[in-house]
């Protein structure tokens, strides 16, 4: 399975990029994982909804060209479905035995994904009521990925 994390910005911080380039690494075993940035909008101070709105449009707008039709999309979203790891992997594993080849997960900015890509996903996915910000998220997604596979594949992994 192909798998594509799509996501809003870049990262900056070593100690993210060392993390997602280690769970990248483990994942190659399992499928090919691509990981597609786009650039974020600056945010003014005091920016009011409608300029949010905006940013959050532009974003989308960069994200959707990476968005095959073909692609099963699983927006990560506050207001999504909180899942235990053991139904990640159930749902991963459920998708490409009926013939999904490839899974994108989408990673809003800052300010979150906009209401058009929200509704463009075929699936929700909350990992808490709490919000995180968009780098840690990449290296949470991944690591649960790669927990999900261990999983499908009946490898030991840390409850």
């Amino acid at each position: 399975m192909k798998i594509t994390v799509l996501c809003v910005g870049k990262i900056k911080e070593k100690f993210f990029a060392d993390a997602i380039k280690e769970y990248s690494k483990r994942l190659s075993r399992y499928c090919k994982l691509e990981i597609v940035e786009v650039a974020d909008e600056k945010t003014p101070d005091g920016a009011s909804d409608l300029v949010v709105s905006q940013i959050k449009d532009k974003e989308a707008e960069r994200m959707e060209k990476y968005l095959p039709d073909s692609s099963y999309v699983i927006a990560l979203a506050i207001e999504g479905k909180k899942l235990t790891s053991e139904k990640l992997a159930e749902k991963i594993d459920t998708l490409g035995i009926t013939g999904t080849s490839h899974l994108v997960f989408l990673i809003g900015g800052s300010l979150g994904m906009s209401d058009r890509l929200l509704k463009r996903a075929d699936y929700l996915l909350s990992f808490s009521d709490m919000t995180f910000p968009h780098q840690l998220m990449r290296v949470i997604l991944l690591e649960q990925i790669y927990r999900s596979y261990r999983i499908i594949h009946g490898e030991p992994y840390h409850k």
